[in-house]
This record gives structure tokens, C-alpha cells and sequence, in this order.
């Protein structure tokens, strides 16, 4: 895996929240800890400490497997810090709000929420923390996270990320890429797009295209393929949305390179094939272990990781030659 250098030195600071968190652990550590499965099941004795519950409100939608890494992530976490952990999500900031003030109402121990949405969901979380209720972003929106009141964001920086795909592509010779946004009104997402474009010798489209039905999705980018010969790098923000590029490339004819955000097992196979150029891992296990871990930290020695700054897991371009490393991972669901 190659990190941009634009993030190398922000990379460093996640290393050292990672230090931090594995400093304060109790339980199983080192090589054996890694070695064991996410969930809990393998997670060692439960730290000494009062019991916690923990709420994690996202705005995925349906079928996102990016979701399912980093509730593998906070699971595991959970499972080590005697920790009580809720999950809910959707993918509209109201309904995303709603969730929130129902876990502001359940009296939580502490709650991680995502600002993909962060006007609709910013209110609600400085309520958290006025009720008394620390609060960590993830994911997205961390330039409205300290604003919110929140401990501190954990995540890429989305920008940065966009930046090392537009360098990415410029090294593999790419003259128009196509960049597949498949959740209008998330901020993260148009970062990510605003970063290639930044960067890119070339030029960049944006495509809009209903996430939630990947049938639709996919016939979407087909019709632009089609319209569009001169495209020759997608850019998807997801990797379920790799796949549906990938099929979508096949139908038009197309002969452009299927790049994305994101990685799984799905996607470190259509690397392994030669089917995707390169993916951006975000490292969203992390994301999730380090939220449970900063509140369970919090609440028991007074921490916080980063000193409040954001806190980055990514961005790493990954290719074909990281997937022997890699496929093991991704297999067990923790990358």
C-alpha cells in the first residue's frame, strides 16, 4: 500500500491515536489479538471496568458492506471495554437525527455519529453533548466535528483522498475520469470528487446515481459510458459501486479503467482479476475500534486521542500487489 505524501505526515497522528489506544487496553493484545476474528468471539477477557453503552448512529444505506467493517471494528472494541454497543443508521439526515435523540434518550454512555449530512444532524449532536454525553465523529464531516462539540473525528481526510486518486490517475496516463457519486447531499462524497479534480491533469464529471438501487445505478453509468468514449477512468466512492461499474463498462463497450474508494473482499478479488485499477482504503475497522476505544478512554482515564484533532486512517492506494497481504483480512470482514 502507497499513502499520498500530501497525508503522510496527518497518517502519522492516526498511528499514534492507534498507540495510544492500544496503550490504555486491557485484555488481549499483540499478535494474538490480531490474529483473532472480529465480533467479540475472540476478544479476550472484558476490560475491569463499569459497563457502558455505547451508540453508533450512521448514515448508511442498505447493503453498504463499508458499514459492516466498522461495526466489525467497534464490536471488537466493545467486546475488550465491557461495552454495551448500539447500532443504528440511515441514510436521510433526518431520519439520521431522530436516531441520534433516540439514543440521546436511552441515556447513553456516549455516542458516534457520522456528519455526512451535517445540517440536518449537527443540532442534535451539540444536544448530546449539552445532555452531558461525549460524542466522536467518524467518518465524514470532520471539519463541522469540533463545531458540533464532538471529542474528535476519526477518518481520511475526504480532500487529501480525492488529491492521491487525481495524482493516481495522472501516473497511469488517465485523460477523463468519471467520478460516481451515489449519495447526493453527502459532503463527504463531493470532497472526495473535488480532490480528483484538484489534482487530475485531465478532467473530471461528476455522475449522479441512486445508491440504494444498484440496478438503476449501474444503468446509469452504462448510458454515460456510452454517451461519453472519451472517459476513460471511473472513480467510484464506494465499493459496491465498483462492481456495478465494472458491469456497467462491460454493457457500454468501454474500455476505461474501474477505480474506487473503499475496500472488501469483493474488491480485493476484482483487483486480484485485473478488474479494478486501484481501490483507497480508508481503513474503516479502525474507525470503528478507535470511536469505542476513545469513549471507553474517556470515561475511564480521562484521554483523548489526537488532542482533539482529526484523527486519520487513511488514505492508502492499493493495488494488485497488496492483495496477498490483504486477502486474509478482508475475507474475515476487518478490512
Amino acid at each position: 500500500m502507497r499513502t499520498s505524501r500530501r497525508a503522510a505526515t496527518l497518517i502519522t497522528v492516526a498511528t499514534l491515536g492507534l498507540g495510544l489506544t492500544v496503550a490504555g487496553c486491557s485484555g488481549s493484545g499483540g499478535r494474538s489479538a490480531e490474529e483473532k476474528p472480529a465480533g467479540g468471539s475472540g476478544a479476550g477477557t472484558a476490560a475491569g471496568t463499569p459497563r457502558m453503552k455505547i451508540a453508533m448512529v450512521t448514515h448508511s444505506g442498505e447493503g453498504d458492506t463499508f458499514w459492516d467493517i466498522v461495526q466489525s471494528g467497534a464490536k471488537q472494541a466493545a467486546a475488550k471495554d465491557n461495552v454495551e454497543f448500539l447500532y443504528s443508521a440511515n441514510k436521510e439526515g433526518k431520519e439520521q437525527a431522530q436516531l441520534v435523540q433516540a439514543a440521546i434518550d436511552q441515556k447513553v454512555d456516549g455516542l458516534i455519529v457520522t456528519l455526512a449530512k451535517p445540517e440536518a444532524v449537527k443540532d442534535v449532536v451539540a444536544k448530546a453533548v449539552k445532555a452531558g454525553i461525549p460524542v466522536v465523529t467518524i467518518n465524514s464531516g470532520a471539519q463541522f466535528s469540533r463545531q458540533a462539540g464532538a471529542l474528535g473525528h476519526i477518518g481520511q481526510d475526504e480532500k487529501v483522498a480525492g488529491e492521491a486518486v487525481g495524482d493516481e490517475l495522472d501516473a497511469r496516463g488517465r485523460k477523463k475520469a468519471l467520478c460516481v457519486i451515489h449519495e447526493q447531499g453527502n459532503v463527504s462524497l463531493e470532497e472526495r470528487c473535488a480532490g480528483v479534480r484538484k489534482t487530475f491533469g485531465g478532467r473530471v464529471e461528476n455522475l449522479n446515481v441512486e445508491g440504494t438501487n444498484m440496478p438503476a445505478s449501474t444503468s446509469s453509468i452504462e448510458a454515460k459510458l456510452q454517451a461519453d468514449k472519451d472517459i476513460d477512468a471511473i472513480v467510484t466512492l464506494g465499493a459496491p459501486f465498483a462492481a456495478a461499474s465494472v458491469k456497467a463498462k462491460e454493457g457500454s463497450g468501454s474500455r476505461a479503467e474501474v477505480d474506487t474508494f473503499d475496500l472488501n473482499a469483493e474488491v480485493v478479488k476484482r483487483l486480484k482479476a485485473s478488474e479494478l485499477g486501484f481501490a483507497v482504503d480508508q481503513q474503516p475497522y479502525l474507525q470503528g475500534y478507535l470511536a469505542v476505544d476513545e469513549l471507553w478512554l474517556k470515561r475511564t482515564n480521562g484521554n483523548v486521542i489526537g488532542g482533539g484533532k482529526p484523527v486519520l486512517t487513511g488514505p492508502a492506494i492499493v493495488t494488485a500487489d497488496d492483495v496477498p497481504q490483504l486477502e486474509k483480512y478482508t475475507a474475515r470482514g476487518t478490512r
